[in-house]
């Protein structure tokens, strides 16, 4: 079940229970979703006592004991850390007609026994294709609505497609840094896109890796791969590519691929506030590469910029715009500064106690939950308002953004997208 998708708030799930009488519910779980998982195992638990309950993903993974401890006993059976496809099927059968399982041959799970925190350490498949592909004759990538990456695309329906995990960077700010790569084999991905494109009638592909071309060579044989193909689909990077990890050969290949759009971390226009966030990427080196980007021509550019970050100034984050609109960017957009649990600035948000400044009732990239000394709530919310206005409202970005804008659906989510950035 996607409740998102479905639109079925925890209230709404009792007949689905009771239609198929599960023996176990479990939930991906991310820190902004706690309130509504807690409504969702609540309801699990007045169905039945006796259904085991159980949360993953990465709010858990980053702090399992806090997890447990939010939603308590009566509601929480079982935390599971890390990755899922090995651990989780060995914890199925645990539980599958045995009166005494071993949860300790569970890779990855936590629970609390005898007033203890007990969590087994986790595993993690180096080789991607062992684990084979989503099944995506269960999820139905078709029958999701538009545009569910953002407020652009150019072709629907829409398949997310991953074909790498892990970061070896250290981003501050990121709770996937420092993690190993992995990637599949080329094979592999060329079979999934396939299957999509003629199974599912996919027509557009969001590549949501965390760093897609953080091994160039294998990006570029993946992307001759997928040209050799000769789909007429198109492709984007919602989630984002290192401004280092990319050369004239790759976004040439991008490009010739179906790539229309690529998302870049640019973060600050502050040198000290890129310093803080162990970006390592000089200023110098932002503009040449996306210039280089620019000139080759046919790609929009999206530029991710992080708002509020500890430390940060009015001066630093009035950076930030100027260079917002000194780049040859076709969109930007300005997120507040949100403190991910397992990223080292949570660590050191917590060791100084300005976690304490956290307002977990809006725990969204676009509300403003914390606000670094020296700045009010308004005042944050008032920079955010000029940065997006300052950028947008150019006649050349309109008109850059006019075959998306033209597109009725797409102006309307535009619109909207817009609103909730600017409003009081």
């Amino acid at each position: 079940m996607d409740c998102i998708k479905d639109n079925l708030p925890g209230s709404k799930l009792l007949p689905i229970l009771e239609e198929f009488k599960p023996d176990v519910v479990g939930s991906q779980c991310y820190s902004m979703d706690l309130n509504s998982i807690k409504s969702v195992l609540q309801t699990v638990k007045d169905y039945n006592r006796d259904v085991l309950t159980i949360i993953g993903g990465a709010h858990p993974t980053a702090v399992p004991e806090h997890s447990l401890r939010f939603f308590g006993k009566d509601l929480l059976d079982f935390v599971f850390v890390g990755e899922g496809e090995i651990g989780f099927p060995l914890f199925l059968n645990e539980i599958d007609g045995s009166n005494s399982p071993n949860f300790l041959n569970v890779p990855g799970l936590g629970w609390v026994e005898n007033g203890k925190l007990v969590i087994n350490s986790a595993v993690q498949e180096d080789n991607l294709d062992k684990l084979g592909m989503p099944a995506w004759d269960l999820l139905m990538p078709e029958s999701y609505p538009f545009s569910p990456h953002g407020v652009v695309c150019r072709k629907f329906p829409i398949a997310p497609i991953m074909a790498t995990r892990g970061c070896p960077y250290k981003c501050t700010f990121c709770s996937s840094a420092g993690t190993k790569l992995r990637k599949r084999s080329v094979e592999s991905l060329i079979k999934e896109v396939k299957l999509l494109y003629h199974s599912h009638g996919i027509r557009e592909f969001h590549m949501v890796d965390d760093n897609f071309t953080m091994n160039m060579d294998y990006a570029k044989e993946l992307l001759e791969a997928l040209n050799k193909l000769n789909l007429k689909v198109s492709w984007a990077t919602p989630n984002g590519v290192r401004l280092d990890r990319l050369d004239r050969e790759i976004i040439e290949l991008m490009k010739n691929t179906g790539f229309y759009s690529i998302s870049v971390g640019i973060e600050s226009g502050s040198d000290r506030i890129r310093a803080k966030m162990k970006k390592g990427t000089s200023l110098d080196k932002i503009q040449k590469v996306l210039q280089m980007i620019y000139d080759v021509g046919g790609i929009d550019l999206t530029g991710f910029f992080i708002l509020g970050f500890p430390g940060e100034t009015r001066e630093d984050i009035e950076k930030s715009i100027r260079l917002s609109r000194k780049l040859p960017l076709h969109r930007a957009t300005f997120h507040s500064f949100i403190p991910l649990p397992g990223a080292e600035i949570w660590k050191e948000m917590e060791a100084s106690g300005e976690l304490g400044r956290v307002d977990w009732e809006r725990y969204f990239f676009w509300a403003g939950m914390y606000v670094p000394q020296g700045l009010t709530q308004k005042k944050l919310k008032r920079l955010h308002r000029k940065a997006f206005l300052l950028f947008y409202i150019r006649p050349r970005i309109i008109v850059q953004n006019l075959k998306f804008i033209l597109s009725p659906r797409v102006a309307w989510y535009a619109i909207c997208y817009l609103w909730r950035r600017v409003k009081p």
